[in-house]
């Protein structure tokens, strides 16, 4: 089943280089699994981590961190399915021994890669089930484990189409630990040993004293006023959020607001969307980067005035959560993106509001609406509907923030629980 996959893979093998992008040279060698590191510290572990892109990296962090801990001398070496994923490993994760774009899904490039890191641990995040990455790897006499693995409905349908597959796959694993009770079962279907499978919860629930600080000129932005924040938007949304935002501002005239697209490449599509509206606002990219946190103590463009702020930069949507009065979260209006994040503002205590299709975030957000954290919302006029409520009652916006922030607490402790399962397995090597 192997061989016939690695067939089929061949003829999209060119595209997939090409499609790599960026510093195509350097990106292709990369995809081609070519690496070279230095030796080794003699005892310490080798470890390959995998994420997919930006939001797996912060669901890793906090598990890669603990690792560095326990093994200050480790070589880890961290690998991404995208060059935004990669940058934000380097920017989250610093002190890593390499941060590489991950090799294609063919066995000769997975096994030059292992050839190079030569791993003993490999841990594959979440949705990741590259079938050679975890059949070269245990061959490779690494031991395998997936981390923060989640299975959900939509995707077990697709994945009862190539289940031999997936199945010999994950009879590679050594340790496959997931976010809940409903995953454990359908790694089980999918061909997980029994054995092997421990719900440990979500990494991503697990901030610890990590509070992100803003650069002067987008905490001007926020400064005085509040603000409703559209986090991780989707084609579609930002037209949504933009049409209750208009109308909100006749009853909140001093209402600002941020729209940050999961992906930046769109930021361009976006700020036409903001233009077309009859709106004034500000790319995030063109304010000043003084290097300092807080209000600005120097002049700042006149712009900065303006009422919305496109978020088209990497790494500081957490921090403007903190200064959010009411946040939304997007990927989860219309299927199938299955939703984003929806932990970040709740953990900043901010009232959060999502559409409902938020599959991927399914633990999360059931436990926020249960809690009185946050609210689902259908189209344009659910969303007004819903901050013209917060805004106008700023003790139940109060309250739901925080109740936003006690679910939130409730589902912590995922990353010391995986962290203990992953030192068992090192210690036992």
């Amino acid at each position: 089943m192997t061989a016939l996959y690695n067939v089929l893979w061949y003829p999209a093998l060119p595209f997939a280089l090409i499609a790599s992008g960026g510093r195509y040279a350097v990106n292709r060698r990369e995809r081609l699994g070519i690496a070279a590191l230095a030796n080794d510290t003699q005892g310490a572990p080798r470890i390959w981590i995998h994420a997919a892109s930006v939001g797996e990296v912060e669901a890793m962090r906090p598990v890669a961190l603990g690792l560095m801990r326990e093994h200050p001398n480790a070589t880890v070496v961290f690998t991404t399915m995208t060059s935004a994923g990669r940058a934000a490993a380097r920017r989250r994760i610093p002190g890593l021994t390499d941060y590489r774009l991950a090799p294609l899904d063919r066995a000769s490039s997975v096994r030059s890669f292992l050839a190079a890191v030569r791993p003993q641990f490999v841990l594959i995040a979440e949705t990741e089930l590259w079938p050679n990455y975890l059949i070269e790897s245990a061959r490779s006499g690494a031991k395998v484990a997936i981390v923060n693995g989640r299975i959900s409905a939509r995707s077990m349908r697709r994945y009862r189409y190539i289940r031999p597959l997936i199945a010999e796959a994950l009879h590679h694993t050594s340790l496959v630990l997931v976010q809940t009770p409903d995953d454990a079962r359908r790694f089980r279907i999918l061909g997980a040993s029994q054995a092997n499978i421990m719900v440990t919860g979500n990494t991503k629930f697990d901030f610890g004293d990590d509070t992100p600080q803003l650069r002067s000129a987008l905490d001007q932005f926020c400064a005085n006023r509040p603000v409703f924040v559209a986090g991780s938007t989707a084609p579609g949304e930002e037209r949504m959020v933009l049409t209750a935002y208009r109308n909100l501002t006749e009853r909140f005239p001093n209402l600002a607001l941020v729209i940050a697209p999961r992906h930046l490449n769109r930021a361009s599509q976006v700020g036409e969307e903001i233009r077309s509206a009859g709106l004034i606002y500000e790319r995030a990219s063109l304010l000043p980067d003084d290097g300092a946190t807080g209000v600005a103590s120097i002049p700042l463009p006149e712009s900065v005035n303006a009422s919305v702020l496109l978020l088209d930069t990497m790494g500081e949507l957490r921090g403007l959560y903190e200064h959010a009065t009411i946040a939304f979260v997007g990927g989860s209006m219309l299927p199938p993106r299955g939703g984003q994040n929806l932990t970040e503002p709740a953990a900043a205590c901010v009232p959060v509001i999502f559409g409902p299709h938020y599959e991927n975030q399914q633990q999360a957000g059931d436990v926020i609406l249960e809690a009185g954290g946050g609210r689902v919302v259908a189209d344009a006029a659910q969303i007004e509907s819903t901050c013209a409520e917060w805004l106008a009652d700023h003790e139940a916006r109060d309250a739901a923030g925080a109740n936003a922030l006690r679910a939130v607490e409730r589902l912590a402790g995922g990353a010391a629980a995986t962290l203990n399962h992953l030192s068992a397995l090192i210690s036992t090597h």
